[in-house]
């Protein structure tokens, strides 16, 4: 692979990744375990102590659960799935229903959990090839690779790499990308703290309304941390945050113990206008909030960055690892993280927009906000059935239909035990989900793991790996699933060979 780094003491890997917050960790362990070399710098000088996102919406639960993750991270959160509004002292009003109505999930809620402890787990996971204190001072690709260099020094030469290098992302001014948007005037406090107070604690979200305004938020959080936010009127600072606060939570009595961190948030709505490099023919992509900002609201931006990742870290892995690849299947791949997720983006944003400028409305308006766009919210919502992605095909079976989330169903082994299917699932192959009958398929070199799902009782004596049965299984409705690795439905139909022709598409 041709070089314009003279320096011998070279850093060769498949993938650099420029960025070592949720987005840029995330993508490198996926990687990694998926056989893909990997080399992370971030400018930070060590792993997040203190601050920044603070949930996990369902479906990236249901992300982590895949790549075997949650499980870490469950016992060190709080589970949420109820938003409250108070104001004139006392609660005006309780709603959970769009958590509570999701179907075929299992983690119907938030989890409330900081992301320092998110990053400390993904570094630990990844090792030596972390390297925090770097700051990537130039990005440069040629048609058969990408160099980078640090300001430590370190020289990086790559196949591809992944600006998450936030929002003022210097791997985005590089590839010429522009960050076009709108910036409301308004500016947030927020403050991770812990309190004495007489107010009833409970693990809700809760909006406080006062003068017909919904300016303070609280969020329970782990180890009895509070998150608030806080919208001022024009001076900011963390005493006039904590006097606001003590005024929306009136008539009931809050002291402020210890404030652990303190910043203060200015809203801004941009979008990347590429998040492929070279007018999405290059090799140096953009995720996190290098390619998309919004606000808060919503707590959608560490969620988006993750399931950037894991949208990205399956197309780069099968293009590396499948060297016999078409060139313009491997495009094709690669170009439909940009369809896909920056129509994702341009959604999310959308969503945080309207729920920040109902801030200063009464909370019913805001909660009113939140209950119609709770698709993105819980992230359950988010599909790609309609942004003219090449690697879905439009069809549908029942509750299984093409570009949305694949169903959490419930499968029983040959013992009877029961599972559900991402939990059985395992991050980086297609599945090619035959129901209702153990139907051959042809071989295929393909990175495809075959899963049938048979009626209740129906012996599994002879059947292949992976067999299970389900209640809802029919011998009388007989029907194939192509679910991508990130647990997207690519088709679906009664032909199992038009599931296969549709995996040839993808690969070849």
């Amino acid at each position: 692979m041709p070089s314009t780094i003279e320096d011998s003491a070279i850093t060769v890997v498949d993938v650099a990744i420029c960025g070592g917050g949720p987005t840029g960790l995330t993508t490198a362990l996926l990687l990694k375990r998926l056989g893909v070399t990997v080399c992370v710098v971030d400018a930070k000088q060590a792993s997040l102590d203190l601050g920044r996102a603070d949930a996990l919406n369902a479906r990236t639960q249901q992300y982590l659960e895949v790549a075997d993750l949650l499980s870490e991270l469950l016992p060190q959160g709080i589970t949420c799935n109820t938003s409250s509004t108070f104001g004139d002292g006392e609660f005006i009003s309780r709603q959970n229903q769009w958590w509570v109505s999701l179907e075929h999930t299992l983690h119907k809620n938030f989890l409330m959990i900081g992301q320092p402890v998110i990053e400390k787990m993904l570094a630990e996971k990844l090792g030596d090839v972390v390297h925090y204190g770097e700051q990537v001072t130039s990005i440069y690709e040629d048609g058969d690779g990408v160099d980078v260099i640090t300001s430590g020094g370190r020289k990086i030469r790559s196949r591809y790499a992944l600006g998450a290098d936030g929002a003022r992302s210097m791997v985005r001014k590089a590839i010429g990308a522009t960050f076009t948007g709108t910036k409301p005037e308004m500016l947030w406090a927020v403050l991770d703290t812990f309190i004495d107070t007489d107010f009833p604690r409970c693990p809700e979200i809760i909006t406080f309304q006062l003068n017909g305004q919904s300016r303070v938020s609280w969020i329970p959080r782990e180890r009895g941390l509070c998150r608030f936010y806080v919208l001022l009127e024009g001076e900011v600072s963390m005493p006039l945050a904590q006097e606001s606060i003590k005024n929306h939570m009136a008539p009931h009595k809050v002291e402020f113990t210890k404030t652990e961190w303190y910043s203060t948030f200015e809203v801004k709505e941009r979008i990347a206008s590429t998040f492929l490099s070279k007018d999405g023919a290059g090799r140096i992509f953009l995720g996190g909030d290098a390619a998309h900002v919004h606000s808060v609201n919503g707590g959608q931006g560490l969620n988006t960055g993750i399931a950037d990742a894991f949208s990205l870290a399956w197309r780069i892995a099968t293009v590396i690892n499948q060297p016999s690849l078409d060139k313009a299947a491997a495009h094709k791949l690669l170009l439909s993280y940009d369809t896909e997720r920056r129509t994702t983006a341009q959604g999310v944003i959308d969503v945080a927009a309207a729920l920040v400028r109902d801030t200063v409305r009464e909370a019913k308006t805001y909660v009113g906000t939140i209950q119609k766009n709770a698709g993105y919210i819980t992230g359950m919502g988010v599909s790609y059935e309609a942004c003219g992605s090449p690697l879905v095909q439009q069809s549908e079976h029942g509750i299984w239909k093409a570009g949305f989330r694949c169903p959490d169903m419930i499968v029983k082994t040959a013992s009877g035990e029961e599972k559900r299917l991402y939990s059985e699932a395992t991050y980086g192959k297609y599945l090619l989900l035959s129901i209702g009958k153990a139907e051959p398929a042809n071989a295929s070199d393909y990175p495809i793991t075959r899963y049938f799902v048979l009626p209740d009782g129906t012996s599994s004596e002879g059947n292949a790996a992976n067999t299970y049965t389900a209640d809802w299984a029919s011998a009388d409705d007989i029907f194939s699933v192509v679910v991508r690795p990130d647990m997207y439905i690519a088709f679906v139909s009664q032909d199992l060979t038009a599931c296969e022709s549709h995996i040839r598409t993808v690969f070849s």
